[in-house]
């Protein structure tokens, strides 16, 4: 009896949460994108440290140009993060990661952090992986990743992407330091250095085979 009843609770609860898809965004996600803004303000607020803000215009182009990642809950929106390169391709970053509150708690973070990871190393090989964040579950993510703390001067110089900080609360901290540390940690994966995981692994296989 006990078995049937947790049998029938979790089939009820798979039937009110849709499974959980993440895939490379493209022209159909486009309808999500202000909600997609919305979250990502909503969060910052929530956490006081700021984030750099992006158009809409922008994370369209990055759905357009198969740089970003969305996860959908059936239709319902759940969670995103963007790629773009930096200094002649040298280098990669992942960013504006956010996951809907309500599908908090599960790991979605992790995956989608994967599938930008991957999607970073698929399609720049030879770049170097970066990221600047000040929260404590990315700081994990990243080293789980295989990325470490690095100072800000062996980011990228390129000017595009600092100035992508502008819209940063705590942009002030980055100009009174003359671009040295901030409230944000600098992490970098090296694929000179590192070796991707088993799973980044098996991501980029399917990446590669859907090229095909």
């Amino acid at each position: 009896m006990i078995n049937n009843i947790l049998s029938t609770d979790k089939k009820m609860k798979e039937e009110l949460e849709p499974e959980i898809t993440i895939e490379i965004a493209s022209d159909k996600h486009i309808q999500y994108v202000q909600t997609i803004l919305d979250t990502i303000e909503a969060a910052a607020k929530v956490r006081g440290t700021g984030i750099a803000k992006r158009s809409p215009e922008y994370v369209e182009l990055k759905m357009k140009e198969g740089k970003s990642i969305i996860a959908l809950a059936g239709k319902e929106f759940a969670g995103f993060c963007y790629i773009e390169t930096w200094g002649n391709k040298q280098f990669v970053a992942n960013s504006g990661l956010i996951v809907v509150d309500k599908f908090r708690g599960h790991g979605l973070a992790k995956r989608i952090k994967q599938m930008a990871f991957a999607l970073c190393r698929h399609r720049f090989p030879d770049a170097k992986v970066f990221g600047l964040t000040s929260g404590a579950a990315v700081m994990k993510i990243n080293t789980d990743l295989g990325y470490v703390p690095v100072t800000f001067a062996q980011l990228t110089d390129d000017e595009a992407f600092w100035r992508g900080c502008q819209g940063c609360v705590n942009y002030d901290v980055l100009t009174r330091t003359d671009r040295k540390y901030c409230i944000c940690t600098a992490m970098l994966y090296d694929p000179k250095a590192h070796e991707d995981k088993p799973e980044i692994k098996d991501l980029l296989k399917k990446l590669k085979d859907t090229d095909k």
